[in-house]
């Protein structure tokens, strides 16, 4: 029987098979979906920010930006017995869910952190299998680790596997 680990917005989940990590309400976050498929484990993380360098180091939330999240992550997962060499990722979010004004950086938090979670990912040699980002609406991520699939659950738009 497989449990589901609820991620929350700064927050990630690892675990092994069978248990299904999900993580609500991604606008302009990105959930990021780690996987070891020979071992079949995996993580989800729930990035709210591209970059913790304009923050003081001691007082911030790791788990926050897309930049330390995914380093830990790679971390926790290998104590737990993944193969960093094995890791790939899948990758949803980072919407402009709010019309603003040209020049914004508020309205532009989405695509900056989708650009700074794939550059992290790059930095580690893990690659992106799949993504559903952009665009101007909401998604809830699923993600199995019997399978390594990752759905995206978004209103008006169903559900879709990854």
């Amino acid at each position: 029987m497989s449990d589901l680990l609820v991620v929350g917005i700064s927050d990630y989940k690892l675990a092994r098979h069978p248990n299904v990590i999900v993580t609500y309400a991604l606008g302009s976050c990105v959930g990021i979906c780690l996987y070891d498929k020979q071992s079949k484990i995996g993580g989800l993380s729930h990035i709210m920010l591209p970059e913790s360098s304009m923050f003081n180091k001691n007082d911030i939330n790791r788990m926050k930006f897309a930049d330390t999240a995914i380093v830990d992550l790679v971390q926790e997962l290998a104590k737990l017995g993944a193969d960093r060499r094995r890791l790939t990722a899948k990758i949803a979010g980072g919407a402009q869910m709010f019309e603003v004004q040209p020049g914004s950086l508020v309205g532009t938090i989405g695509d900056r952190n989708i650009t700074s979670v794939k550059k992290t990912l790059q930095s580690l040699s893990i690659p992106i299998l799949a993504e559903d980002t952009g665009l101007n609406y909401g998604r809830t991520v699923y993600f199995d680790l019997e399978t390594g699939i990752m759905k995206v659950q978004a209103l008006s738009k169903g559900v879709r596997e990854f």
